[in-house]
């Protein structure tokens, strides 16, 4: 049976990453550039490494070699011969676009497409990567702004009443007076296909939010920083009918399929399906969908739960409770006595406060993590010590 190996993450370097909080997680010298996120997983376009294994193979290939001894017999019957997780460390200096991902279904017809065309992987006009859906669950690891889900039309409404921009006047018309979905899905194109001169307008008139008293102060601030980030981005008005949602450290956030978000400021432990689909419609320099999210996107009103963690599993865990079958992230506070995580299904440890020591395996240090087998061995110690651990809900899958 295979021993947890230490995983050597894929940095990836996007222009909204810190510049201070990934290297400060590592313990290293920050280098000028912005590093947005760490990928301790396999996707097959960025897969971590596994630098302890003779070879050095990365994660993916040592699943495609033995699927049977990597997943388990339990996570290869219901998700086939790929670990089906994604974990990251994911750290917004600026704001990321406002995006939304698509269905497994969606995905297929839509990496289909673009193959059967010639698209290729690396084209900058590429929208699907793989032929997998993308739920998410990001977890704060310090207070986090997030936009999340279309806010209920009536309250969008007044919101734009609140800037007083003559222009929107005939949007909040539509909100009012339109049945929901209707007029969330008419706001949004109009949004997206708006002159950079209205944006700019609405822009100059953030700071009455700001100003104002709540519930519009604490909103008017995070589309404030969007709009400072990106100038003249039409993103900024597709935004402002989201929900604002501010995280404190260790809640977290879900978004399913069709859910349009996009993160503000601040770092967390995300979480994904191993999926890297993302459909953009604004605030980025990379390609922006203006036609797909008419048909991907969820135009029901909703109001993003805040989640926290409930105790689960082993004395100190506590996990974070989402629909999907991919993945199940949990927060295990390590004492001084061994506490079992073995597991029929594989899983990801990744370290973020203290020293962790392992029965079998590397000792992993802040910012460290392991892949561990399916049903290897392994217990946990290390006094006031803070595990993440990323595993598949297989009584939930099977």
């Amino acid at each position: 049976m295979t021993a947890p190996s230490l995983l050597s993450p894929a940095v990836r370097n996007h222009p909204w990453g810190s510049r201070t909080a990934i290297p400060a997680l590592l313990g290293q010298r920050p280098d000028g550039e912005p590093q947005a996120e760490l990928w301790f997983g396999a996707h097959r376009v960025v897969p971590s490494l596994l630098p302890d294994r003779p070879g050095r193979p990365d994660l993916a290939a040592a699943v495609t070699a033995d699927p049977l001894r990597e997943l388990g017999e339990a996570s290869l019957a219901a998700h086939g011969p790929e670990l089906p997780f994604l974990p990251k460390v994911l750290a917004a200096e600026r704001a990321l676009s406002v995006q939304v991902h698509p269905t497994r279904r969606q995905a297929q017809n839509g990496h289909d497409r673009e193959e059967a065309a010639g698209v290729p992987l690396d084209a900058p006009h590429r929208t699907f990567e793989d032929r997998n859906h993308k739920p998410e669950l990001l977890c704060a690891l310090e207070p986090f702004e997030a936009l999340c889900g279309f806010r209920e039309p009536a309250r969008t409404a007044e919101l734009l009443d609140a800037l007083a921009v003559p222009e929107l006047r005939r949007w909040s018309v539509v909100l009012h007076s339109r049945p929901a979905h209707e007029a969330l899905s008419r706001t949004l194109r109009a949004a997206l296909r708006a002159p950079e001169r209205l944006v700019r307008t609405v822009s100059a008139a953030l700071p009455r939010l700001t100003a104002s008293p709540d519930p519009w102060s604490n909103a008017g601030a995070a589309y404030a920083a969007v709009a400072e980030d990106f100038p003249g981005d039409p993103g900024l008005l597709a935004a402002l009918l989201l929900n604002h949602v501010r995280l404190d450290a260790e809640e977290a956030l879900y978004r399913g399929a069709g859910v349009p978000h996009a993160y503000v400021r601040g770092t967390g432990v995300e979480i994904t399906a191993n999926s890297d689909n993302v459909l953009r419609c604004g605030l980025t320099d990379k390609h922006v969908d203006t036609v797909l999210p008419a048909d991907i996107v969820d135009c029901t009103p909703m109001r993003p739960a805040v989640m926290r963690p409930t105790p689960t599993g082993p004395a100190g865990e506590t996990e974070f409770c989402s629909p999907t079958e991919e993945f199940v992230l949990s927060r295990l506070e390590t004492g001084t006595e061994a506490v079992s995580v073995t597991d029929p299904g594989p899983q990801v440890l990744l370290c973020l406060v203290g020293h962790v020591r392992l029965t079998s395996g590397p000792p992993l240090s802040r910012g460290a993590a392991v892949f561990v087998p399916a049903g290897s061995p392994c217990e946990v110690t290390g006094g006031g010590a803070v595990l993440h651990r990323a595993r598949v809900p297989l009584s939930a899958a099977s």
